[in-house]
């Protein structure tokens, strides 16, 4: 049985989810050309073609979502067909701009990979080149909103990934000017301001599993001491995790994490139903679901990478902009139910129970989509 729950598992993915675009520099090298500029973007074509935007964090919430399935299953020089027919307006959409001025491309290609399996987002990648101006300083990445979130990398020649610079930006955020004539890295305050942004984003508005997660351990009590042992369990749990797996000791499958992350939020809320304090156990299983949160967050940092350099002030930083999230989403639960209502008897009958159940319906349905329907 244990063996059948592990396949079900190791077949569910993060199939659906609007991941950020994925954008690499290169200038005057063995990609661009001499002269030249490329930019290599890892998309979700198909998300992009059916429109399904920023405001999705799921393609399955989408109301396109019959069409994002259909492009999902097809082949490679048919996806590319329908891409390049689209190709006049993504070039209007997306901007590189040197020294403020927009350079537009003059060729435009996408590498689409075989269908695999349909349970996890199809990444293709999208080129875009273009003369580069000989005097060019520096350069301003644009991607639109209506495409969600992207990352803008640029690494000194030879180096790898995380060397260089990279930044993440929301949707319709346009990069500050990144120079193309240093090759040093990023200045530590630079580095911390991009991954506390990072993982605040993480957490709000993009982390829902997260949130939830966080509204189930503090509607068990509103009083602080049991929500200080529970938020203390999960934050040094997913700091050890999110640690060891960013360095590379520790790898663990989207497809495995995803739901069992969903499984946690399923038990957090149904031991709410049925308890009314803190039992002794709970900050243990808060530990071990902080474990699973922890791999959750490493998948952030792994597209991103980080510099050696700013390693440690990078990966603190992200933690911090995490907590910072999570703490955030514990004040918004004090300032709309807690200080108001906590001290009722009437709390647990009528906001704890009721919102609690809500919670494990909403993520039993997630653990069941992303093992049985991804």
């Amino acid at each position: 049985m244990l063996a059948v729950v592990f396949f079900a598992l190791a077949s569910a993915a993060a199939a659906h989810e609007v991941l950020p675009a994925i954008a690499d520099f290169h200038a005057n090298d063995e990609k661009a050309g001499e002269g030249r500029y490329a930019i290599e973007v890892q998309v979700n074509a198909e998300a992009i073609l059916s429109g399904i935007g920023a405001e999705h964090e799921d393609t399955d919430d989408a109301p396109q979502v019959e069409t994002y399935n259909k492009l999902r299953l097809l082949k490679p020089d048919a996806l590319a067909e329908r891409f390049n027919a689209f190709i006049p307006q993504f070039g209007k959409d997306v901007g590189a701009y040197f020294d403020d001025v927009r350079v537009m491309p003059d060729d435009i290609t996408i590498a689409v990979p075989e269908v695999g399996d349909t349970g996890l987002v199809r990444e293709s990648v999208v080129t875009l080149r273009g003369v580069l101006p000989g005097d060019a300083q520096t350069l301003r990445w644009e991607w639109p909103e209506a495409y969600g979130a992207s990352v803008i990398r640029m690494n000194p020649p030879g180096a790898a990934r995380g060397e260089g610079y990279s930044a993440y930006l929301g949707p319709g955020e346009v990069s500050e000017a990144i120079s193309l004539t240093a090759t040093g890295q990023q200045g530590l305050g630079e580095v911390v301001a991009n991954y506390l942004k990072i993982g605040f984003d993480h957490i709000i508005p993009k982390g829902l599993d997260h949130i939830l997660f966080v509204v189930g351990l503090f509607l068990l009590s509103t009083h602080w001491k049991p929500l200080l042992w529970q938020v203390t369990a999960f934050t040094i749990a997913h700091t050890i995790t999110l640690a060891l797996a960013t360095l590379g000791y520790v790898s663990l499958s989207p497809a495995i994490v995803e739901p069992l992350i969903a499984a946690s939020i399923v038990y957090v809320a149904v031991e709410n139903i049925f308890t009314s304090r803190l039992n002794p156990w709970r900050p243990v299983i808060v530990f071990g679901f902080g474990l699973l949160h922890g791999l959750g967050f490493a998948g952030v940092l792994g597209d991103i990478g980080l510099s050696s350099s700013h390693f440690i002030a990078g990966l603190i930083a992200f933690n911090v902009g995490v907590e910072l999230g999570q703490l955030a989403v514990i004040a918004l639960c004090y300032l709309a139910v807690g200080i108001w209502f906590g001290s009722k008897q009437w709390y647990r009958h009528y906001i704890a129970v009721p919102a609690s159940v809500a919670i494990a319906v909403i993520a039993a349905w997630w653990f069941y989509e992303r093992v049985f329907l991804a």
